[in-house]
C-alpha cells in the first residue's frame, strides 16, 4: 500500500520532471483554480486556531468530516498576491481531500520542496509546510479519535 495518496503521488511525479519555467506555469495555473473557504465553513475574522503561523500570505486551514470518514480541506489566503499559498491550497485540496486519513497523516514536509523546488525561500517554505502541518494534524486528530472510540467499544 502506498504511504501517501495516489493523487498526490501523481502530482509529485509530474513535478519531478519539469524545469523551473514549467513549474512556475503549473503553479500559477493551480493558483488560478483557488476557491476561498465558503461562508458555511468560516467567515472573517477567521479563528486563530485555523491560522497558519509563519505564513507570509496569512493562510488559514479548515477540515470538514466527510460521511465516508475522510476529510474535505478548505483554505483562505489573505494575501491577494499569495500565489504559492493559493496553489498549494489547491494541490492539497485536489490530492488530499477525500483520501484515507492514514495516508494524509503520512504526507511528509519534503513534499513541499518536491513541488516548489529546492530553491524555495525559508519564509515561503515555512508557510507552505505550516499549511501541510494543519492538514496532517487534522487527519491525525481524526485517527486518534477513531482509535479512542474503538478502544472503548
Amino acid at each position: 500500500m502506498t504511504t501517501i495518496p495516489a493523487p498526490l503521488e501523481t502530482v509529485l511525479a509530474d513535478f519531478d520532471f519539469v524545469d523551473r519555467a514549467e513549474r512556475i506555469e503549473l503553479l500559477i495555473e493551480a493558483a488560478d483554480r483557488f476557491e476561498e473557504v465558503p461562508p458555511r465553513i468560516a467567515e472573517r475574522p477567521f479563528s486563530e486556531e485555523n491560522h497558519v503561523q509563519h505564513c507570509e500570505s496569512e493562510a488559514y486551514v479548515w477540515a470538514e468530516d466527510n460521511p465516508d470518514g475522510t476529510l474535505k480541506f478548505f483554505f483562505a489566503v489573505e494575501n491577494p498576491q499569495g500565489i504559492s499559498a493559493k496553489s498549494w491550497a489547491v494541490i492539497m485540496d485536489e490530492t488530499l481531500s477525500g483520501q484515507p486519513l492514514e495516508q494524509v497523516a503520512a504526507v511528509d514536509a519534503q513534499t513541499v520542496f518536491r513541488i516548489y523546488g529546492k530553491d524555495l525561500s525559508m519564509g515561503k517554505g515555512q508557510g507552505l509546510t505550516g499549511m501541510l502541518s494543519h492538514v496532517t494534524h487534522a487527519a491525525r486528530l481524526r485517527l486518534d479519535a477513531r482509535r479512542t472510540a474503538s478502544a472503548r467499544s
